[in-house]
């Protein structure tokens, strides 16, 4: 009787609290600096140094660290994890991890491979009994709860649920190339891959390095607008978010930074009169086309936008989401130069 009372307690926490899905935003978080370096071969040391935690990279040896939401993790098996967002599970390969099961995005936008990994449903939506059945030894969670969850269901609602089946689960904020190798510092830690982080951290951050001495203007300090393209509307980003993190590395200035009243409604009237330099157009979807037809809608035949200088002399950049939707993890660098010559127009 206690076990089916322990599993009905399980199936009630399952999806009541984690079936919500809105907008897809770009979610806040800190910012980046691409350009900076790990020249140390210890990759837990480096990265949790910088960030504050502590950890011990012993390989195939229990691993304890904190993790983003300020809860101490021990992991002391890693030979069956699921990941609950697709960056994160590609991440988790990228730091030679194994993966029993991960979010649908893993499959489309990750190549992540469905043959030999289990679909444990959206990352806004996900399947806890599937996550259990697969007995994990270990979990990886988004701690962010805006975003994607911007209805304030978020993925920590599940810990309690796996904390009482007996298994570890770790959160992470990743929204900048810093906090891609904070997480990845833990992940080749655990995996005592030293090598992978090199790889797929420390040799990007050198091209990174290079994007922003190359397409760096910071000399001329242009302003910028960010906006994302919805079906709904247009969302004006502040460089709190992963493009407008990369745009102020770049050194331009964000006007959203300048004017925080667009960031709650987008007006067409505040944009134009802010004039900027340079319009950068996010893709909140797949297909580019259709991010431009909903950009065209909300702008394209409004005169004032269409007379701002940086719309007359076509310094309006459609940025593709899989480099600014999606965490672009290993590729990161060549977000950078997309942006940087976006701006070098």
């Amino acid at each position: 009787m206690k076990q089916h009372s322990s599993r009905r307690r399980l199936l009630a926490l399952s999806l009541a609290a984690l079936l919500a899905a809105s907008l897809v935003a770009l979610p806040a978080c800190g910012s980046a600096s691409g350009g900076s370096s790990d020249a140390s071969t210890s990759t837990a040391a480096s990265a949790n140094a910088k960030s504050g935690k502590s950890g011990k990279a012993e390989k195939n040896k229990a691993y304890t660290f904190t993790d983003d939401l300020g809860r101490k993790v021990t992991v002391k098996s890693h030979k069956r994890v699921v990941a609950c967002m697709g960056s994160f599970a590609d991440a988790w390969q990228l730091a030679g991890g194994m993966l029993v099961g991960a979010s649908d995005d893993a499959f489309g936008h990750y190549a992540v491979d469905s043959s030999k990994v289990s679909g444990v449903g959206r990352s806004t939506s996900l399947n806890l009994e599937s996550i259990i059945a697969l007995k994990p030894d270990f979990v990886i969670m988004t701690g962010i709860s805006d975003g994607k969850h911007a209805t304030g269901v978020s993925q920590a609602d599940a810990e309690s649920a796996l904390k009482e089946a007996g298994i570890p689960v770790a959160f992470f904020k990743v929204t900048t190339f810093d906090d891609y190798k904070r997480m990845m510092g833990v992940f080749c830690a655990i995996t005592g891959r030293d090598d992978l982080y090199k790889k797929n951290v420390t040799k990007v951050g050198e091209k990174i390095k290079s994007a922003v001495s190359t397409y760096s203007v910071k000399s001329k300090s242009p302003s910028v607008l960010i906006v994302s393209a919805f079906s709904k509307g247009l969302v004006v980003q502040n460089s709190s978010g992963m493009a407008g993190a990369i745009v102020k590395d770049l050194g331009a200035v964000n006007v959203a930074d300048e004017h925080p009243s667009l960031l709650s409604d987008f007006s067409l009237e505040a944009a134009v009169e802010a004039n900027p330099d340079y319009v950068l157009v996010l893709a909140a979807s797949d297909d580019t086309a259709t991010a431009q037809k909903y950009y065209d809608q909300v702008v394209g035949s409004n005169s004032a936008w269409q007379g701002m200088d940086a719309v007359k002399e076509g310094r309006v950049t459609m940025l593709d989401a899989a480099h600014f939707l999606y965490k672009p993890n290993a590729d990161w660098a060549e977000s950078y130069v997309l942006a940087g010559k976006a701006l070098n127009k």
